[in-house]
């Protein structure tokens, strides 16, 4: 798992030279606005919402005594809240409506690391890919805020239970990031379910590259403008090299040696 972790995060290195190299950066336009406004609009909500969400858990404490502390207590815990499930919100919104335009730099990236320009792989589209891109981030929101909401409760402890619970936090909320940007390559291979099975397998790389996506949330404005270049192409990365690995795709006898980045 460490180790699938550790190649996921590696797999950033050297995308935006590749990104420049293949001249992709125009494929990003739309996915980069969809990005920026996603992130005004919960932005907002979230910082008007997180106050009135301490208020209300607040309600919860009867007694005088220690009102004032509690009080500050469920301010914090109902603005982590809101926060986690702003960034949850963000994350699949962006990766659903993108899926169109990513989808189609995925495969220009998978067919300059194969030499293969004509794949014989599922052709899907643009709708196809938008409706696909919907129905995995809906399964993943709901499945993501079913495991986050036990976990925020941890903060009910002092120190150790919101210690365990930012960490837990963010490895959930990176394997769903990971699990949408490997999609991107995935839905060219394989169908709906055989997708869910290969992320599963390779969980750990997901974790990776979602990882860097969470860091990337968190580099105002300029974050949420490279985080889906970089995290897509890093994920095309591995993930046609996971796919050569169990013999999905086969290079020409003929096609270039495998680039460096991807023998890690």
């Amino acid at each position: 798992m460490i180790k699938n972790i550790v190649k996921g995060i590696q797999a950033y290195s050297g995308t935006f030279a590749l990104i420049s190299k293949l001249k992709l950066w125009k494929y990003f336009a739309v996915p980069i606005i969809i990005s920026l406004i996603t992130a005004i609009i919960i932005g907002l909500f979230t910082y008007g919402l997180s106050d009135n969400m301490g208020r209300f858990i607040a309600k919860i404490w009867f007694w005088d005594w220690g009102k004032e502390t509690f009080t500050s207590f469920a301010t914090f815990i109902g603005g982590l809240m809101i926060i986690a499930i702003g960034l949850i919100l963000y994350k699949h919104i962006i990766m659903a409506l993108s899926a169109p335009f990513m989808s189609p730099v995925s495969e220009k990236i998978e067919a300059h690391l194969t030499g293969i320009e004509r794949h014989n792989h599922r052709k899907t589209t643009f709708q196809e890919q938008l409706w696909r891109g919907i129905r995995i981030n809906v399964r993943n929101l709901g499945k993501e805020l079913l495991v986050t909401i036990p976990i925020l409760l941890l903060n009910i402890i002092p120190l150790i239970g919101s210690i365990a619970s930012t960490i837990l936090l963010f490895l959930v909320q990176a394997y769903y990031a990971g699990f949408g940007n490997m999609d991107y390559t995935l839905e060219r291979h394989f169908k709906y379910k055989e997708s869910l099975q290969f992320v599963r397998k390779y969980r750990g790389v997901a974790i990776g590259n979602g990882l860097v996506f969470m860091l990337f949330l968190f580099i105002p404005v300029i974050g949420v403008i490279i985080v889906l270049p970089l995290s897509v192409t890093a994920a095309t990365l591995k993930t046609v090299e996971l796919l050569e690995v169990e013999n999905r795709i086969a290079r020409p006898t003929n096609s270039f040696e495998t680039p460096k980045h991807l023998n890690t």
